[in-house]
């Protein structure tokens, strides 16, 4: 099995869900990553993305706050899951929650890890 990064990009990260809310989305995606784990696909790494005290370093080693403050779409946060292909990843992608939020994505990744490459 290979390693996937499933990253999370919410169309709008600067519309505020309610408590309530955050708490049910938080539920469903526990309750998502243990049935990965019960069938041995998640790798137990991940987390979500804060955007308090964030920094964007530029080209010309310039620092500004960040994220990107001139784009709409953010980036939630990611996990690694262990797949035999980047179509089974994305079969277990089609579970998450994040996708509820509409223009919501998650993007596979396969990781250079062992790769003979990186």
């Amino acid at each position: 099995m290979k390693e996937y990064m499933l990253i999370f990009r919410h169309e709008d990260g600067g519309k505020i869900a309610s408590p309530e809310q955050m708490q049910i989305w938080m539920q469903q995606t526990m309750d998502w990553l243990g049935a990965l784990a019960a069938k041995g696909n998640f790798e137990g790494k991940g987390n979500g993305l804060l955007f308090d005290d964030a920094r964007v370093v530029h080209h010309n080693k310039m620092v500004t706050n960040g994220p990107f403050g001139e784009i709409k779409e953010t980036l939630g946060g990611y996990v690694v899951v262990k797949a035999n292909s980047a179509d089974e990843a994305a079969e277990f992608a089609k579970g998450c929650p994040v996708l509820q939020g509409e223009g919501n994505t998650v993007e596979v990744r396969k990781l250079a890890k062992d790769d003979g490459i990186h």
